[in-house]
């Protein structure tokens, strides 16, 4: 079951693009970071299409801008998980900082509980647009930019002044004169979102890389102290082990000498219970 699945699992593999689009296509958004799913509310929705009728939407609030706010939708979704039986802990401290890494995790493991649960196959019925409006309020962090800019160039455009005799005249842009300012200021803000989505792909790879690091290292440390059990340290295979382990280098030198020390302790063993 999705939800027992282990940390190496290719769920956890799942790249943040990938994310964010299953994301978008199945709720008609336009997320384009990790972190601006942090509120909770995107993941209750996602359930919400996985398990029709079974949130209650009215209580979850896409307007959420503080971490109390967030942690009212993570309430939402932990009930829900009690009602469907879902053993999973969600780390709402975590996740209502807004880290990118933790949110990905957690929704890679969401996008794996909800394929094992529809195979993967989008719901056609279902109106993520109709049913956000059954929540808070529809309105999704940074969905108003876009309006706000509108509402920006359409005052410039339409101030008014007032001349010596009174009479109110409008203000239009001089023959031959062109503002580059708002198209430099546009291609700057372009270029300043590519870099920090770019900044935020190499801090998950970093991240991942790390985790991934501090698994192995735990195995490898869990072998060692095995080998260190007084009953089993001097056994052939327990001395070949600790030769690959404690190695200087990286040669396959180290592979090949614990494989020629097993087994001449195994042809010793052999010629001893043959003598016997």
């Amino acid at each position: 079951m999705a939800s027992n699945i282990g940390m190496m699992d290719g769920a956890y593999f799942v790249g943040r693009n990938e994310i964010l689009t299953w994301i978008n296509n199945c709720l008609q958004l336009n997320l384009s970071r990790i972190e601006e799913a942090a509120s909770g509310a995107v993941q209750c929705q996602m359930m919400d299409l996985t398990h029709p009728g079974v949130v209650p939407m009215h209580k979850v609030n896409f307007d959420a801008k503080s971490e109390y706010d967030y942690i009212q939708n993570y309430k939402v979704l932990q009930d829900v998980f009690n009602k469907l039986k879902i053993e999973k802990h969600i780390e709402v401290n975590k996740l209502v900082k807004a880290r990118p890494l933790d949110n990905l995790e957690f929704l890679q493991w969401l996008k794996r509980y909800c394929d094992s649960v529809n195979g993967g196959i989008m719901n056609e019925n279902y109106n993520p647009i109709e049913r956000r409006c059954k929540g808070g309020k529809e309105r999704v962090r940074g969905s108003i930019k876009a309006s706000k800019s509108l509402q920006s160039n359409n005052s410039h455009h339409h101030s008014a002044t007032v001349d010596s005799g009174g009479m109110h005249k409008t203000l239009r842009p001089k023959p031959g004169r062109v503002s580059t300012g708002s198209i430099g200021g546009h291609n700057s803000s372009v270029d300043i979102q590519a870099l920090s989505n770019e900044i935020t792909d190499l801090k998950l790879s970093v991240d991942l890389l790390e985790k991934e690091r501090d698994f192995y290292f735990a195995k490898l440390r869990d072998i060692e102290i095995l080998c260190q059990i007084q009953e089993l340290e001097e056994l052939p295979v327990t001395v070949s082990i600790k030769k690959i382990l404690y190695a200087a280098d990286a040669k396959e030198s180290a592979l090949e000498e614990a494989q020629e020390y097993l087994a001449e302790a195994m042809n010793a063993g052999e010629e001893e219970g043959e003598e016997a």
